[in-house]
């Protein structure tokens, strides 16, 4: 097999799965491949590693409502990605195609299997989501983020291998010691709700800032993801407060505010997990409700179990419960710094490695059975 064989990842626009992607494709060109991206058009949201004539665009979509006219519109939005996909490919020509997972990933992965080209999964959450259920037996391999993922049994544990979750250069640049916190210093408080934001944040962080005494209140400098139409009202509230704050729909430099904080309050995606881990911060993670999935609350309870977070519902996620918290870990110092070591002692920094040693033990496989 050429040292320049190319390598094909298919990633929906999510930072979720985009993320991952960037990780493995910056350790595979490291080590002499090329490497394209299939993905959809939200991928033009994200700052993305891959060049302009790296990228392909496939149409996909997700079958979110059952409406026989919506099922069509979906169903018909699929087979053009699949179509398109069989053309991409025969175009490039790959060695493998790598999929992480989401919607956007079925019409690559499905378009390379009819095709004979082999395809590896890697599934970043606790739970085996649906579209990688769907192709998972398609597969000759399938990386795993966690040890343990529901719903991966019977033959396709067979073709499991953990491997942990790729994380990007970005991250691994920042992996530094815990902030020193002394006395009444400046408590740095990062708050974040998954790529696309999480009203919840929007509605309950800063009323719960409100509630702190204005002595705790003078210490923060809170740094926090919003929604685009929440970020001003956020920002008032924050300014009315005398909280010192920086709101935004997106942070470019997310690791580097990540690394500077002394506690997270977020989501619990498998990258904010995984990166929480490896960089080594304390968090309050509120994973997302009524997903089909139940992937996030599967994800939390992988620093839960190492005391390295607090996991709570949203239903009972309430700023009177958050003020409480704040209080306690703005004051204990040592809860804190228990908890970064926790997480840290979870962090796993060579996922990209791991699973490019994978992605490539199914070329040089491939390779060897055609000879």
């Amino acid at each position: 097999m050429s040292a320049k064989a190319l390598i094909m990842l298919a990633a929906g626009g999510t930072g979720g799965h985009l993320f991952p992607a960037e990780a493995l494709a910056s350790v595979l060109t490291a080590r002499g491949y090329d490497v394209v991206l299939a993905t959809d058009e939200r991928v033009l949201q994200h700052s993305t590693q891959f060049a302009p004539d790296h990228v392909f665009m496939i149409p996909s979509a997700t079958f979110k409502s059952r409406h026989p006219l919506a099922l069509l519109a979906t169903g018909f939005r699929l087979a053009s990605g699949f179509v398109t996909a069989l053309r991409v490919i025969r175009q490039v020509r790959p060695a493998a195609v790598v999929g992480f997972g989401g919607y956007p990933t079925v019409p690559p992965v499905l378009a390379a299997w009819l095709l004979g080209v082999p395809c590896v999964l890697h599934e970043q959450n606790g739970v085996l989501g649906r579209a990688n259920r769907f192709l998972a037996a398609k597969v000759r391999a399938i990386g795993t983020g966690f040890e343990r993922v529901k719903g991966l049994d019977g033959i396709l544990a067979s073709k499991a291998r953990f491997v942990g979750n790729p994380l990007r250069p970005a991250v691994m640049r920042a992996i530094r010691p815990f902030p020193a916190l002394v006395g009444e210093g400046v408590f740095e408080l990062l708050v974040t709700g998954g790529s696309q934001g999480a009203r919840i944040m929007s509605d309950c962080v800063p009323e719960a800032v409100v509630l702190l005494p204005e002595a705790l209140r003078r210490r923060l400098h809170i740094v926090q993801q919003a929604r685009a139409e929440d970020v001003e009202r956020v920002r008032a509230i924050y300014a009315a407060s005398g909280v010192h704050a920086e709101v935004a729909a997106f942070f470019m430099d997310l690791p580097e505010r990540l690394a500077n904080a002394h506690l997270v309050i977020g989501r619990a995606g498998a990258s904010t997990v995984a990166e929480l881990a490896a960089i080594g911060r304390p968090s309050i993670l509120v994973p997302l409700p009524h997903s089909l999935d139940n992937d996030q609350a599967a994800n939390a309870s992988f620093l839960a179990e190492a005391g390295a977070a607090d996991v709570i519902k949203q239903s009972a996620f309430t700023p009177q419960w958050l003020s409480q918290r704040l209080h306690h870990y703005m004051i204990d110092i040592k809860s804190l710094t228990d908890s970064a070591q926790s997480a840290k002692k979870r962090g796993i920094t060579d996922g990209a490695e791991r699973f490019a040693d994978l992605v490539l033990d199914i070329v040089g496989t491939e390779g060897r059975s055609s000879q």
